[in-house]
């Protein structure tokens, strides 16, 4: 998926998913990865410990290829609904899989009995699960020939699930099952064909998994900026959602408060059954517990809304201290400055 990002090192997976191949008819040679591209495979450790470090993760690899997956996922999935067709390759089937497996086990980890309402202990035991089996279950997903990739890209599944001495999750921890996903890209195990199954299939299933963990186990808002965020736990389904919804011949951004509208059409919509879990979670009137969302319904088309969101995302979750010290950084997604 050839990000915005350039090459770490001359011999860097070239990746599969540039709308210029796609635009050309792609073959399946230009959508694996170069020959002899190589990489030291290492396990990703965190870069950014400090405020004026920032500026080496804006200008690093990483960022490139971070973003350019993000905005390369969002023109892919624009003006299309969740139940179009696509290809569903045996690589998505598998990290369908995957993701069943952690709803499986929060099945096996009911909550405990504690006197605090929030934060319920049980998702300690389920994510020392998780900690316990990662490798193996990234192993799964990877081709043969790229199974020694397992260590590093499992660290990034650990991390987006939430944090387990704090029970929180947050936008950093979205990140990281996006940065998963870039990562399996970058091996080439998800390729260009994949886009739309990377978003429609595995995040959405991804997303699912990650309400039935914050209603289980009662967890944190990691970071929140409570009703003066955009949400308490989520943001990329709102960019790709939409996205889905630019040039919709009747939906306007208007019309996702009203809630026969959300109720309608939240199967083929990502932003409407996010717009759904909200109304579910909270009591009161909207424009005061998702006063963000509120004012974002009064913006006139779709793509302005989604190029605002892609702003918001950079200054309010890429660009703060407190998200990006914990991402880790390895081969695939790495601290060296982007080359121009």
């Amino acid at each position: 998926m050839s990000l915005p990002g350039k090459h770490t090192t001359k011999k860097t997976v070239r990746l599969a998913m540039a709308e210029t191949e796609q635009q050309s008819g792609s073959t399946p040679e230009d959508e694996a990865p170069e020959e002899g591209a190589s990489f030291t495979f290492m396990v990703p450790k965190k870069e950014i410990s400090m405020v004026p470090d920032m500026g080496k993760w804006k200008r690093s690899q990483a960022y490139a290829d971070y973003i350019g997956f993000i905005l390369t996922l969002n023109e892919g999935v624009k003006g299309k609904k969740l139940t179009c067709e696509y290809k569903v390759s045996e690589t998505v089937e598998k990290l369908v899989d995957l993701l069943g497996t952690l709803d499986r086990w929060i099945n096996e980890t009911p909550p405990v009995d504690q006197p605090s309402r929030f934060g319920n202990k049980a998702y300690r035991t389920w994510f020392a699960k998780l900690d316990q089996e990662a490798e193996a279950l990234v192993s799964v997903v990877l081709p043969a020939d790229k199974r020694a990739a397992a260590p590093e890209i499992a660290v990034y599944l650990k991390e987006s699930v939430g944090n387990s001495t704090r029970i929180d999750y947050g936008t950093g921890h979205e990140a990281a099952f996006a940065a998963f996903l870039c990562c399996l890209c970058k091996v080439g195990a998800l390729r260009v064909d994949d886009q739309l199954a990377i978003v429609f299939k595995v995040f959405n299933r991804y997303l699912e998994v990650m309400r039935k963990l914050q209603k289980t186990y009662r967890m944190e808002p990691a970071g929140s900026q409570g009703v003066w965020g955009l949400d308490d736990f989520q943001f990329l389904p709102f960019i790709w959602g939409s996205s889905q919804f630019i040039d919709h011949p009747t939906l306007e951004p208007r019309h996702f408060v009203d809630e026969r509208v959300v109720n309608e059409h939240h199967q083929d919509y990502m932003f409407l059954d996010c717009i759904k879990f909200i109304n579910e979670m909270k009591t009161g009137p909207f424009a005061e517990h998702s006063n963000q969302l509120w004012n974002i319904s009064a913006v006139p088309s779709w793509s302005k809304v989604n190029q605002g969101l892609i702003r918001m995302y950079k200054a309010e979750c890429l660009e703060k201290f407190p998200v990006i010290q914990h991402f880790k950084f390895g081969s695939l997604l790495s601290i060296q400055p982007a080359k121009p």
